[in-house]
């Protein structure tokens, strides 16, 4: 493909309409968050968009933040974007190896200075001047720095690269890093999860291409159109939450009836991610919709955060404050549920109606304390991020 090859051409040797084309604008908008009649703007600057170089680069990761974009559901216009750009440098996708892969990585430097984004999965382990991870004999806080410095913007892909994840758990050995303690002065992007959503980084990219501009962040640096509510404000669970009514295990009759997971450990009050409405496997589920709670995977320090199963409203090392509130809440929410049960055996659908009420009005304490709860764990979210 030459340089001056535009994204439409392409569409139109692969035998997509202008009518596909125009829906599929009209979708990242939608996508996006942004105002309708940006509709035409965004299909026009993506008509008109040429080759995009990108390199990517891992580091300390598990390859899954690559194994989800490879595998995602959409089979056609997202994947000829991805495929419409450069991609001069990827250790698991890329042919070349050894000095010739290095070799690639430099030439895609030089030839778009200025103008290449970098993609960096995994976080950099900056203890010891960085020698607990290296490729072709340099360290990886080298290579980031070397390849950054002429590059145009930075996306910083998963939760690891966005704010330590995984390697930075304590009592982080390798001395583990987000990207953004390392890279200053340029444009940065994170895109949080473990993986992160296919369709978060397809809708950056068609917003970086049409427009020519990251997109509206929210403080953490992520794109608010995927980060700008919790998975709790979309989960299909949430009116038994609103009504106390929570799964004490995974297979207590509340667990059956698809009752709230709060009480086992779910995050999803806290956690800032679009994986309730825009779903993973082709739209088909999310965790929460499987049985199994959010672990908040999107969060800075969620490893560290107390345990994957145990609520909110417990106390752990960066939420000691809420004690006395969690021992409230769960003592008054377990009698609520509890209470809930009985009423939904015994009594008939014309007296539930009453009893229901009956119990709402009891078990709005133990709710105004979970709220609390959650505010005091979002605050100490909030206060990690910015010791991140």
């Amino acid at each position: 493909m030459s340089e001056a090859t535009v994204l439409a051409d392409v569409l139109r040797r692969q035998g997509v309409s202008r009518r596909a084309f125009l829906k599929y604008a009209s979708f990242v908008t939608s996508l996006m968050a942004l105002p309708p009649a940006l509709a035409p703007a965004l299909a026009e600057g993506l008509a008109k968009a040429r080759r995009q170089a990108v390199i990517w680069l891992s580091f300390q990761e598990c390859t899954g933040c690559t194994e989800s974009l490879t595998r995602s559901f959409s089979p056609s216009l997202e994947e000829l974007i991805f495929e419409f750009i450069s991609l001069d440098y990827h250790h698991t996708l890329q042919a070349a190896s050894g000095e010739a892969a290095e070799a690639a990585r430099r030439q895609s430097m030089h030839d778009n200075a200025g103008r290449y984004i970098v993609v960096v999965d995994g976080s950099v382990p900056a203890a010891d001047g960085g020698v607990y991870s290296t490729i072709a004999g340099q360290t990886n806080l080298a290579i980031l720095q070397e390849t950054v410095a002429q590059a145009a913007a930075v996306v910083a892909v998963g939760t690891c690269a966005a704010f330590g994840g995984l390697p930075g758990a304590d009592p982080n050995p390798t001395g583990a890093v987000a990207v953004s303690r390392l890279v200053t002065g340029k444009p940065l992007i994170n895109i949080s999860g473990c993986p992160p959503m296919p369709q978060a980084m397809a809708g950056t990219l068609a917003h970086i291409l049409a427009f020519g501009k990251l997109p509206e962040l929210d403080a953490l640096g992520r794109p608010l159109a995927f980060f700008g509510e919790t998975i709790h404000d979309r989960c299909y669970r949430r009116p038994y939450y609103e009504r106390g009514m929570f799964a004490r295990s995974f297979d207590d009759e509340g667990a059956r009836h698809g009752w709230c997971l709060y009480e086992l450990g779910c995050k999803g009050p806290v956690t800032y991610n679009a994986c309730a409405s825009l779903k993973w496997n082709g739209g088909v589920s999310f965790p929460v919709q499987s049985g199994h709670g959010c672990i908040g995977c999107s969060e800075p320090r969620f490893w560290d955060r107390g345990g994957l199963y145990r609520p909110l409203s417990s106390a752990t090392a960066s939420s000691g404050k809420v004690i006395g509130i969690a021992a409230a809440a769960g003592v008054a929410i377990g009698a609520g549920a509890a209470a809930l049960a009985r009423r939904r055996r015994g009594a008939s659908a014309d007296a539930a109606a009453p009893a229901r009420a009956a119990t709402a009005d009891a078990t709005a304490p133990a709710r105004a304390a979970t709220a609390d709860a959650a505010a005091a764990d979002r605050a100490a979210a909030g206060s990690a991020a910015k010791e991140d």
